[in-house]
This record gives structure tokens, C-alpha cells and sequence, in this order.
């Protein structure tokens, strides 16, 4: 049976805010390098008044990949959660303009939280650091997910940040059994090591019970299975989910499928802003997958629009994907 969509993405909705910084100004405000640290409203304003320059764009990580595969001409579909207002109807529009749809209901105008956001720091090496305000994104509940839109996705993709919320385990469930029951599959972002560590039980829980596809790096996989040994943890994914899509920077990614590690090596990018580049490898995997594409080559695509994305500030492609594939001879 024809699916409607190849991909239904579930996970944050916010703005992300994007502002060059030294690596001091990091150390005088208190903020780790190169990984998500959840905030408040108190702190996202205080922490807003104080960065230069900003970018201001719809985000939220598996908005990003959604936003790839549609960019690509996927059929795709979103669920995160926004409030009646005017960064929420920014995002709103901004996802269907991309081609995706997006009907998760809006948060009402008197509810407390705001529409989240991310204010993501890029240092001189381009690492990033993120600040992320939830807000309202944080109450995605089982409510929230249509099981017939569920039943009509080929593929779900979780993002693992989702995971820091109230209701998001019961509503994640809600959706696996929705697209399993229909014969669809189920991949898994990680997200971040630290995000990992606080829910590792549930991660390994749903991993082991219902997901197909698992998207990783190389810390979020060591602290998944809590071991500094790369190809034992590698391994141990790989036996665990029928595909492994685990990026190590710019030494490319490995993919486990049967048994099997394929190592498939990235081409040299000057990093601009790193921000994106697993929401893009996730993207281009996926739409390859979907469109006929062997692993291998799907992870060649999947490098290769990661290696775009971070050659720019920003965490959406501005290159012609379609066309660069093309140059490559993938398609």
C-alpha cells in the first residue's frame, strides 16, 4: 500500500537564534562547550541581551531533518508543539512553506510557557553550544499525535531531545504502535550525549523494542552503552536495531546492518557552524533510503548535504541537494 508520507518527523518546534562568539565569552557566562544546556525564560533573556549579531530561524533538531527531506521532494509531515503566537506562527508557516505538513494543534495565547528557542553560540572552530528554552514544545502529549497520520508514514523519526518532556515517552509510544500496527518502520535520533545520560533506561528500552533505525555520533553512542570502546559499542547498536547510522565528524560514519560495519569515509569541509550537520545527515539518509538508495549510498548523500550544511552558518541546506547529488553521480 502507497504511503502518503515517506517521513513523519516528531520533536521540538522552536526559533533557533544563531550568534557567532569567542570561546571566552562562553567561560564568562557559564556555558558549556559544545553541547545543549536546557535554560529558562530568565536565562534565555538575559543570555539574548547579551550575544552580538543574530540569525533567527525555525529549528528544532528533526525540524531540520524534516526540512532536508522536504527540501529534497519529500512527502513529509511534522508534529512538535508551538504556542499561539508570533515565533509560533513563524514556525507554523515556515514548515509548510518547506512542503511539509504541519497541524499539531497551537498552544493557547494565554498559556503560560512561549514558543521555545534555542539560542545556539558558534565558536571560531565552529563547534556550537546550545542554550535551548523549551517552552511550550515541552508538553508534546500523546494527544498530540494522530494515529492515522502515524498509520500513513512509511517512516516516523524521533528526536531523542524530545525526550525532556512530560508526556513525550507516552506519546512517542503512542506513535511507534501507530506505525508499527500499520506496517510502517521506526527510526531514532540520539540527539545528545548529556540527554542520553538522563534518559538511558528509556532510550535502551525503546531502541531495543521498536526502533529500526538508529542515528547517533560517536560520544552519543559511547555514552549510550556507557564504554569507551567504539567498535564494541558499535557493535553491540548494530545487534540491537536492524540499521546503524553513527556519524564521527570528519572521519564520515559508520553503518551496521547484518553483522556487517561499513565504514564510509566524508570529503574535507572547511566548518563554519556545525549546527545541523547530524539533522542533515538524517535527512539525506533517510530520503535516500526511501528513494531506492543501497546504505552505502545513502550515507554518501547523507555526508556529503551534513558537509553542506556546515560550510554555512545556519542549520538548513542552502545548496541544490538534488543537484549535488548528482555531481557526485548518486542518482
Amino acid at each position: 500500500m502507497t504511503k502518503q508520507f515517506q517521513i513523519v518527523g516528531i520533536g521540538n518546534a522552536m526559533v533557533d537564534i544563531l550568534a557567532r562568539c569567542e570561546d571566552s565569552f562562553l567561560a564568562e557566562a557559564g556555558i558549556d562547550k559544545g553541547i545543549m544546556q536546557l535554560i529558562d525564560m530568565d536565562r534565555a533573556v538575559d543570555l539574548y541581551s547579551r550575544i552580538g549579531p543574530a540569525q533567527e530561524v525555525s529549528g528544532g533538531s528533526a525540524a531540520n531533518t524534516i526540512a532536508v527531506i522536504a527540501a529534497l521532494g519529500g512527502q513529509t509531515a511534522y508534529v512538535g508543539k508551538v504556542k499561539d503566537d508570533q515565533l509560533g506562527h513563524i514556525f507554523a508557516h515556515d514548515m509548510r512553506a518547506q512542503g511539509a505538513v504541519y497541524e499539531t494543534a497551537l498552544a493557547p495565547k494565554d498559556a503560560t510557557d512561549e514558543t521555545g528557542r534555542c539560542i545556539v553560540l558558534v565558536s571560531p572552530d565552529g563547534e556550537r553550544s546550545m542554550n535551548t528554552y523549551l517552552g511550550v514544545t515541552e508538553f508534546l502529549t500523546p494527544g498530540d499525535i494522530d494515529e492515522a497520520q502515524m498509520a500513513q508514514a512509511e517512516w516516523i523519526y524521533l528526536e531523542g531531545y524530545r525526550f525532556d518532556g512530560p508526556d513525550s515517552h507516552e506519546a512517542f509510544a503512542k506513535a511507534i504502535a501507530a506505525t508499527k500496527a500499520a506496517g510502517g518502520k521506526v527510526s531514532l535520533t540520539l540527539s545528545d550525549p548529556f540527554c542520553v545520560s538522563r534518559h538511558r533506561d528509556a532510550f535502551r528500552a525503546m531502541i531495543v523494542d521498536g526502533t529500526d533505525l538508529l542515528f547517533c555520533n560517536r560520544a552519543e553512542l559511547l555514552s549510550m552503552y556507557e564504554t569507551e570502546d567504539f567498535d564494541a559499542a558499535l557493535k553491540t547498536a548494530g545487534s540491537e536495531v536492524e540499521i546503524l547510522a553513527c556519524t564521527d565528524s570528519d572521519n564520515g560514519a559508520y553503518i551496521v546492518a547484518g553483522g556487517e560495519v561499513t565504514h564510509v569515509p566524508a570529503d574535507a569541509v572547511d566548518i563554519v557552524d556545525a549546527t545541523g550537520a547530524g539533522d542533515a545527515f538524517a535527512g539525506a539518509f533517510l530520503w535516500g533510503i526511501t528513494h531506492g538508495a543501497d546504505l552505502t549510498t545513502a550515507a554518501r548523500m547523507a555526508n556529503l548535504t551534513a558537509g553542506s550544511v556546515i560550510s554555512h552558518i545556519g542549520p538548513r541546506p542552502q545548496a541544490d541537494l538534488t543537484a549535488l547529488f548528482k555531481d557526485a553521480g548518486l542518482i
